[in-house]
Order: C-alpha cells, then sequence, then structure tokens
C-alpha cells in the first residue's frame, strides 16, 4: 500500500511512551486507511498534507483510549502530551533536561500545573509490586511497603482498658486475666475457680458488657480532635 512509509514514521515519533512499536504502527495504518476513505482530491490538498494530521490524530486517541494504566483527567493527559514534546526540544536548545520552570516559561503555563502533568507519567506504567528492589536480600517492592501495625490498635486498648479493668472486683479481674492473659478456656477457668462453665460464660458476658457500657460513655479525648470516640474493640466473651 502506498504511503505506508509515512504512517510508520508517525508511528516512530510517538514510540518509547510505553506503547509497542509494532501496535503503534497498526493504529498508525488505521489512520492511513481511514484518511484514504476520507480524502477528496477536489479540494485541491495533497493527500500527505491531509493524512499526516489525520494519522497522528488516531495514535493521539490511541494513547487516550489505551496508553494509560491509570487514567488521570482529560486536561492532564494532553498536558502531558504537549509537556513531552515541549521538554524535548528545550533539551535539545539547553543541553540538559529543562526545569519545570523552564517548560511553564515557554508554555506560559503555571509551574504547578507542569510539576502536576509531569506527576502522571508514572500512571502510563505503574511500577509493579513484585519488582525488585536493591536492597542486600534482594526483596521486592512489597517486601517494603508499610501495613498498619496491629500492634498500635492493642496498645491503645491496653491504655484505654488499663483503668477500667482496675476498677474491677479481684474475681473478675483474675477471669479476664486467665481468659484473655493465659488464653485459658472456660473449662479450664471453671476448673481453677470451682464452678460450672456455664457460670464463667455468664461471668465473661457480664464483664465485657459492663466494659463495653463504660467505653461508650468515657470522656471524649481531646487528642481524637473529630469529636467522636474512637473505637476499642473488645474480644467475645467465647
Amino acid at each position: 500500500m502506498l504511503n505506508t512509509g509515512l504512517a510508520e514514521s508517525i508511528a516512530r515519533k510517538y514510540a518509547g511512551r510505553s506503547e509497542d512499536v509494532a501496535d503503534l504502527t497498526q493504529v498508525a495504518y488505521l489512520g492511513l486507511v481511514n484518511a484514504v476513505r476520507r480524502y477528496t482530491p477536489e479540494r485541491g490538498v495533497d493527500f500527505v498534507s491531509f493524512a499526516m494530521p489525520t494519522i497522528a490524530g488516531e495514535v493521539k486517541r490511541y494513547f487516550r483510549d489505551h496508553g494509560w494504566t491509570i487514567r488521570p483527567p482529560r486536561r492532564i493527559q494532553e498536558l502531558h502530551r504537549q509537556i513531552t514534546t515541549t521538554a524535548a526540544g528545550l533539551a535539545q536548545r539547553l543541553g540538559r533536561l529543562p526545569t519545570p520552570g523552564e517548560i511553564a516559561a515557554e508554555l506560559d503555563l503555571d509551574v504547578r500545573d507542569v510539576e502536576e502533568a509531569q506527576a502522571c507519567h508514572s500512571c502510563y506504567t505503574p511500577m509493579s509490586l513484585d519488582a525488585p528492589v536493591h536492597t542486600e536480600d534482594g526483596g521486592s517492592l512489597s517486601d517494603v511497603i508499610g501495613a498498619d501495625d496491629a500492634g498500635f490498635g492493642r496498645a491503645e486498648a491496653r491504655t484505654v482498658l488499663r483503668p477500667l479493668c482496675r476498677a474491677l472486683s479481684p474475681r473478675d479481674q483474675r477471669v479476664l486475666y486467665l481468659r484473655f492473659v493465659r488464653g485459658w478456656t472456660q473449662q479450664e477457668i471453671a476448673d481453677d475457680m470451682g464452678i460450672t462453665q456455664m457460670q464463667v460464660s455468664r461471668l465473661l458476658a457480664r464483664i465485657l458488657g459492663h466494659l463495653r457500657r463504660r467505653l461508650n460513655t468515657r470522656p471524649v479525648s481531646r487528642q481524637a480532635g473529630s469529636g467522636s470516640r474512637s473505637a476499642v474493640p473488645l474480644p467475645r466473651a467465647a
């Protein structure tokens, strides 16, 4: 087919943006076919001048619809494309990578807009959690990402419950200690205290219910700042 070289040159122009060159070439070929179908020689415009924006537009639409793994707002997509082209030209003139301020001055934009558009570059190909990191053990990115520490919740529960538990009777304190610190079963507690397992179950239900009511009526902590009490989960009696 004639002018396939034109389509291939446009595809190469957009290469290096996370998309495979072969895929871009196929999209450019589609743009060429659309240009052939829409071209009318009677208008006096040569075919190449008509086909170039048609093919480039097809490639740009492909990037807009398929090139983003995480799709930012349309304004950011267009600005990112404009900044990429401008930055390449400035780099050739300056002999180094241009700063966001220099790009903003070239395009008459606010520096914050340029920085926002540049920050979305990772939306093309976000780094995989399995990507290796440069550590001594050769771990992956997922190994160094922080996670919620269950110890914080336990520490908060101990801080809040300690004064409430100290106000319990010695017998109730011992039941809680054996069940939730020593990890005894209800039957083991019953054997130790000389009562039935059913009585232990009722004791635990009463104690935990009492603690929940006290938690719901305690003064709101000033550190919370939001005006609501922080929820401290209590274990079940079972």
